[in-house]
């Protein structure tokens, strides 16, 4: 039996194949881990509500690392763990740096928050792929901006989506002016998700396992993009999917089949099981 404890798994671009949906191999590798004995949990960017057509599948995942670190949940007693959120001030000042171009901005809590005429062409900002999720679980304003003035709240993550990598290099030249107490990493084509200073998947990880009395050595990590490095980096090994960009590969300790051929299935065979 493998000393690992716990996978974590993230979601797009790993768990999630490229029509975003989660392989019955996979599924029924996570099945029979948690029957093993193992704790399976997800480390994604998303919010609760944007894993609502994922959460029935995975009946044995109790354990959310959501929001890329800012939200611990405990799926099975439907009660937060632990939040890091982005103060009302700095979301704010964020919205403001938003309008120097064409920029889609997303509130993310437990709800998800976009402005209507955003929501309503997001392959605009690349992101068309998730267009029919949003349409469903996303809340929409008007002028989400002047919402937010009106009935300001912490938020867990703030996401800029543009219209070209040159808009998205614009806004990270804004943030690094600005001085604001946050860290943002690059997702998708030309996105930006922008969380409180300090908060990770990694950070979320070393809490969650300080929770489940697991060492962080004892984990599995597996990601492909920016915003997973950090948790790739805390856990006890590291795996890229085949699909990774370079810089998740160059830091991983393994590499295993694209999301498209059951890698994190062979992820849950080759190294927790």
């Amino acid at each position: 039996m493998s000393k690992y404890k716990l996978i974590a798994f993230d979601m797009d671009g790993t768990l999630l194949n490229s029509e975003k949906k989660i392989s019955e191999n996979t599924l029924q590798a996570i099945q029979k881990a948690i029957q093993t004995g193992k704790e399976v949990i997800l480390a994604t960017g998303r919010g609760l509500s944007e894993l609502s057509d994922y959460l029935d599948q995975l009946p044995g995942v109790r354990y959310l690392n959501g929001i890329s670190g800012a939200f611990l949940y405990d799926l099975k007693e439907q009660k937060p763990i632990s939040n890091t959120m982005i103060s009302e001030e700095t979301v704010l000042k964020l919205i403001q740096i938003t309008k120097r171009n064409d920029v889609m901005f997303h509130l993310l809590t437990q709800e998800s928050y976009v402005q209507t005429n955003h929501c309503n062409d997001m392959a605009r900002y690349h992101m068309g792929i998730y267009q029919d999720m949003f349409d469903r679980i996303a809340i929409k304003h008007d002028d989400l901006e002047n919402f937010y003035q009106n009935h300001p709240f912490p938020v867990a993550k703030f996401n800029m989506y543009h219209r070209s990598p040159q808009d998205r290099e614009n806004t990270k030249t804004a943030l690094r002016k600005s001085n604001l107490p946050v860290i943002w990493v690059e997702a998708e084509t030309t996105s930006l998700e922008v969380s409180a200073y300090g908060v990770n998947k990694g950070t979320g990880l070393l809490k969650l396992c300080s929770h489940l009395n697991i060492k962080p050595e004892e984990v599995i990590a597996v990601g492909d993009s920016d915003n997973d490095l950090d948790i790739l980096k805390v856990a006890g090994l590291a795996v890229a999917m085949g699909n990774s960009k370079q810089v998740v590969k160059d830091i991983a300790d393994v590499i295993v089949a694209d999301c498209d051929h059951d890698g994190c299935a062979e992820a849950i065979e080759h190294y927790l099981l």
